[in-house]
């Protein structure tokens, strides 16, 4: 709870600025090891004294806007965009006195699953240079476990798992909250009915007292909710025992690293012995929400992508004697990385006239199932609980023989609950090794504040954290 003690402390504006000088000065250091981060904000800390965040320190994921400071989505194709506003999230963080670091490493527009697809440099898992840090967002889970003494915040976006895998990979608390929960205004969008901004940090409490500052309702973006459930008073008064809690067996099943397996076991046990009622569930569609993601988020994302075509967005070239086919194909031929041009491919194939009914169309179908038999579960449980990612975080000659579609299978646990637009938390699990595993905690359409609760209570209680 560093973010905590930051704020209890009495502080004049110079030890303010010192504090955020020192963090940006050691997150640079780090930086030249790990590539977490793309781009630092050069500014000079201004005075936070009477502000409520006092100079929080808060690193974003580099697919939010951020005004006059360089915004990339992890794309050479963006490589010189800067932004003459900020996203909302970051708009409520600037407004409350919080201090933005710089841009933290991402997949390119968030496609991929180990960040190894960013377009500058690959950032490296905090616990083990030779591992991935996890994707999309990468950079933002390695920075919140390298910072996790100081009182850091890490803003991120998840489409299909993008901030439960790199937390889980890291060993940091994150919350994927409910679709609507979050602006996505100013977000670089991937995928637009899938995409949701997070956080993360090194404490569920942390989670709580932010998510108070930046949610709720934005004119902006129409899809978002007003919520008027006060995180904090939600964590401090929630006690686990009285909930009634079920496994995902599915889930269970589809683990691959024994360690997992053995660190799940072990917080069910103590959840059991503390007096939790926990049953067995099965969601029959686990496989098939696979598919259905990756039809509609490169669907989605191939429409999104359309307008980097050198012309308004990002980079140009020369169009001198050029029918406009020939120039949009060589800007992007040039500037989007090889897994853009397969999403784009796959997705324009699912929309085309005579394939959309045999696929896209079925897609959709098959997500209202998902959401369905989600619900169905959480009419009956408070909680769903599974291990957040299937292996720990693998090294980069291990992912280097992976072929894409065994990629994609990897994101088997984190994409059903990310297409049901449902809340769920990442809490970091101690292993045998100097490795963390992941648990989610799932909860129902905008218990988003429960969800946190279920984490802050593991925390409080279960010796077996990260």
């Amino acid at each position: 709870m560093k973010v905590k003690e930051w704020l209890n402390k009495e502080l004049s504006n110079n030890e303010i600025k010192e504090h955020i000088l020192h963090i940006k000065e050691k997150a640079k250091k780090l930086n030249k090891d790990y590539n977490f981060m793309i781009t630092f904000n050069e500014e000079d800390p201004k005075d936070f004294q009477e502000t409520k965040l006092k100079g929080l320190v808060v690193s974003v994921k580099d697919c939010f806007t951020t005004k006059n400071m360089r915004t990339t989505a992890g794309s050479k194709i963006l490589e010189d965009y800067v932004p003459t506003f900020d996203a909302t999230i970051v708009k409520r963080l600037k407004d409350s006195g919080a201090y933005i670091l710089g841009k933290t490493a991402m997949d390119e527009f968030g496609f991929g699953s180990f960040s190894t697809n960013c377009a500058f440099k690959v950032p490296k898992n905090a616990n083990d240079v030779n591992r991935v840090a996890g994707g999309s967002s990468g950079g933002a889970g390695v920075i919140t476990q390298l910072l996790r003494e100081e009182p850091h915040i890490a803003i991120a976006e998840s489409t299909g798992g993008s901030i439960s895998n790199p937390a889980a990979f890291n060993g940091v608390y994150s919350i994927t909250p409910t679709y609507g929960l979050l602006s996505r205004y100013g977000l670089i969008d991937y995928a637009n009915t899938l995409d949701k901004p997070g956080v993360m940090a090194s404490s569920a409490y942390d989670l709580a007292f932010i998510l108070n500052i930046i949610k709720g309702r934005d004119e902006r973006d129409p899809t978002t909710h007003e919520y008027s459930l006060d995180f904090l008073k939600t964590i401090t008064s929630f006690d686990a025992i009285n909930s009634k809690i079920a496994i995902i067996k599915d889930y269970e099943e589809r683990i691959i690293d024994e360690e997992i397996k053995k660190s799940f076991k072990k917080v069910i046990d103590f959840l059991i012995k503390e007096g939790a009622e926990i049953e067995e569930i099965s969601l029959r569609l686990t496989d098939a929400a696979l598919a259905s993601y990756y039809i509609i988020a490169t669907a989605e994302a191939s429409t999104n992508l359309a307008k980097y075509c050198g012309m308004r967005y990002g980079k140009e070239g020369n169009v001198k004697g050029k029918h406009f086919d020939e120039y949009f194909s060589e800007i992007r031929s040039k500037y989007f990385g090889e897994e853009v041009k397969r999403r784009i491919i796959l997705g324009s194939f699912v929309r085309m006239a005579g394939y959309r009914d045999a696929y896209y169309i079925k897609a959709l179908k098959v997500r209202s199932k998902v959401i369905k038999e989600f619900k169905q579960h959480l009419q009956n449980y408070d909680f769903l609980l599974a291990p957040t990612m299937p292996i720990l975080p693998p090294t980069f000659d291990e992912v280097g023989k992976l072929r894409p579609h065994e990629i994609y299978a990897l994101d088997v646990l984190t994409v059903p609950v990310n297409l049901a637009g449902l809340p769920h938390v990442n809490v970091p699990l101690k292993t045998t090794l100097s490795l963390p595993a992941g648990l989610h905690v799932i909860s129902d359409h905008f218990k988003d504040a429960n969800a946190v609760a279920m984490a802050y209570w593991i925390e409080k209680h279960y010796k077996g954290i990260f």
